[in-house]
């Protein structure tokens, strides 16, 4: 994905960029850009804070992930593409699996079907028969989907940001030619699970407690609606085999708003009930 950053304008750039533009559209309209934007520089928290909300309004979009692990000197990124229906909760994803250490890339994509409390998978686990779903209660494993698997639910990365306690605003930048307002901060995820929806709640105090520590840094880029383009959050969590925490990079990016995302889930006839080998 191409971007193109610019750099945070400063106060004194923007009041001349005020002055340029009262030039040619008069004082009044650029007083009140000029406002706008100071508000949005001075009260950050307020923004994220909405932003999960924001998204519920906007309705549905396409989106594309990316979920980097670091360990030791081992680093395995995954990537997904779907569709997410925040009216309901409900998402969309196709997820690839990056290459083996043999350098086989045939690995078929997981299909993963995304609700408030549950995570369905298809193609994900040795023995599972091609036709059947694996179902993972969101609530029960230690990262809230936020990591399990493989791709953050969009709704809940937008729901961290209500767990904002610093943030601060970097300025614009461009994602996907659309320009976009930076914000850079720190977020708690106990904070969060408790200001979440209903069907997020459980999940995200899930990963308040399974995380090495319940401090997320994220950086959002959020349009001039408040819609959110890109979400990226760095996780620390413990691997019961290794004794240092394993860091991850979860990117999740947003586009082509109001596109149809209906999702069905899978009737209770097509979950597979049997034990899941391990890869």
């Amino acid at each position: 994905m191409a971007e193109r950053r610019r750099h945070g304008r400063t106060g004194g750039a923007m009041a001349m960029a005020g002055l340029m533009a009262g030039l040619w559209t008069g004082a009044t309209a650029c007083s009140g850009g000029a406002a706008a934007e100071d508000a949005r520089a001075l009260d950050p928290l307020d923004t994220l804070h909405r932003a999960a909300d924001t998204l519920v309004a906007a309705g549905s979009s396409r989106t594309r992930t990316s979920m980097e692990m670091a360990t030791g000197g081992t680093r395995v990124t995954i990537r997904g593409t779907g569709v997410y229906d925040f009216a309901h909760r409900r998402g969309s994803l196709k997820v690839l699996l990056p290459q083996d250490p043999a350098g086989r890339t045939d690995h078929r994509p997981i299909t993963e079907l995304i609700s408030p409390g549950a995570l369905f998978m298809k193609n994900r686990g040795a023995g599972v028969p091609s036709d059947k779903w694996v179902r993972v209660d969101t609530a029960t494993i230690s990262d809230g989907n936020l990591v399990t698997g493989g791709a953050t639910d969009p709704y809940t990365a937008a729901e961290v940001l209500r767990g904002a306690h610093s943030a601060r605003y970097l300025g614009t930048t461009v994602i996907d030619d659309t320009e976009v307002r930076h914000y850079r901060g720190t977020a708690d995820l106990t904070k969060a699970s408790k200001a979440a929806s209903p069907g997020t709640r459980a999940a995200l105090a899930a990963a308040a407690k399974g995380f090495a520590t319940a401090t997320v840094p994220f950086d959002a880029y959020l349009d001039d609606k408040g819609r959110i383009r890109k979400l990226e959050h760095r996780f620390s969590f413990l691997n019961g085999r290794e004794q240092s925490p394993v860091s991850v990079s979860s990117t999740t990016v947003l586009y082509d708003f109001g596109t149809p995302a209906n999702v069905t889930l899978p009737p209770k006839k097509d979950i597979y009930a049997g034990r899941i080998a391990e890869d």
